[in-house]
């Protein structure tokens, strides 16, 4: 493998300065006004059963992290979530992931934080939802963090929406210091040939790219620059978040993958300058999306080289449905047998029209052969090996 790769630096890790948001466990705070007696926490569980809808099994659990002996404090948070729509199974969720939220005062905590969403025209279906993916924002310091961090994205994208869009796809983004990461490296590729404008593109689309230290985020731009990417496209940044987001020995295993589907190391690489998300997917999505189309539909490996953006089909929702609906064409006689890669990556609209109402008397009949495809593979239920 090329030396510069084999020297990767680990970058999956958060730099030991960065400290995610923790919940504190309460039963072990003698500062706090909670006991740990046992009347408390069964007291607890039975409340966490009966008003908030957890399991037992999950009241139990959630009962080490908090405890209360009156249902004033818990009730007042509860009625809150209550009135502003969020539903039973939304609230069970949030305590679930977060139960210190019981005990979180209304007035000073909740209430702001989704004032300050609304104030930013974000609607109340959509804040919910965010609290709901990730409750700890709901702990975090509003002036210090959410405040700051929001209105950066809101300046850079000139729109409300857009930052709420950042926010809602990486919640974890108010954990981090944007001076200390965000502003250093968006200097580092302006002075590299990135366009401002793929800049913004990046931060909206794969903020988590930018959230690595400095020295290291400037060392992996070296390291795309020399594989050949070309600063000045859009590609560049997504090699740079997909480079950034795994350790040396993934990317190593991921490599040995492809290897052993029959690529050169010249081939994967050129493969990744074309879609570089070509190394986020799991090792068992791309032995699986290459062994079908290799072993079952019968393609060469390095013809996917040229196309290498199949492997970020669905393989439940398109290409297994596909290519056993293409093949019982085949046998039908209704197709030559020598079919492109093409006819994956088409629009639903475009293959149906294209394999299906192409063949009027028989389009009724085909249209219902494909729909069991499709629920076939969707139910796991069609073998995708050679047996």
């Amino acid at each position: 493998m090329l030396s510069f790769l084999s020297e990767r630096i680990l970058h999956g890790r958060r730099p030991n300065n960065i400290k995610a948001f923790k919940c504190h466990n309460l039963q072990n705070n003698p500062s706090l006004p909670f006991s740990t007696t046992s009347n408390q926490q069964s007291f607890t569980v039975s409340y966490l059963v009966k008003t908030c809808g957890l399991s037992p099994e999950s009241a139990s659990s959630v009962s080490k992290r908090v405890s209360f002996e009156t249902p004033s404090q818990p009730d007042s948070v509860i009625a809150f979530l209550k009135d502003r729509e969020f539903s039973k199974t939304q609230i069970a969720t949030i305590i679930g992931k977060m139960p210190r939220i019981l005990s979180s005062s209304v007035e000073k905590t909740l209430l702001p934080k989704i004032t300050f969403f609304n104030s930013k025209g974000i609607s109340s279906s959509d804040i919910t939802k965010l609290f709901v993916k990730n409750p700890h924002i709901l702990r975090i310091s509003l002036e210090k963090k959410i405040v700051p961090s929001f209105n950066f994205l809101s300046n850079l994208f000139q729109s409300d929406n857009a930052a709420f869009g950042t926010v809602n796809l990486h919640p974890r983004i108010f954990l981090y210091d944007f001076d200390s990461y965000v502003l250093p490296n968006h200097n580092i590729l302006r002075q590299n040939g990135v366009p401002e404008v793929n800049i913004v593109k990046g931060l909206r689309r794969v903020p988590k790219a930018f959230f690595v230290a400095p020295p290291l985020f400037k060392d992996d731009v070296e390291k795309i620059k020399k594989m050949g990417f070309n600063p000045a496209r859009f590609t560049f940044v997504k090699a740079l978040y997909v480079l950034g987001s795994m350790s040396k020995s993934t990317w190593e295993r991921k490599f040995d993958v492809y290897k052993k589907c029959g690529w050169s190391e010249k081939e994967i690489l050129e493969a990744f300058k074309v879609f570089p998300l070509l190394m986020a997917f799991s090792e068992d999505k791309i032995k699986a999306v290459m062994n079908f189309l290799v072993n079952v539909m019968g393609f060469q490996a390095l013809l996917i080289v040229k196309r290498p953006n199949l492997l970020g089909m669905s393989m439940e929702k398109r290409i297994v449905p596909r290519g056993f609906f293409l093949k019982d064409l085949v046998s039908r006689g209704l197709l030559e047998k020598k079919l492109g890669l093409k006819m994956f990556l088409i629009s639903e609209e475009l293959f149906l029209e294209s394999f299906v109402y192409c063949y009027e008397e028989k389009a009724s009949e085909l249209l219902k052969l494909y729909n069991e495809k499709l629920n076939l593979a969707a139910g796991g239920k069609l073998k995708t090996d050679k047996s």
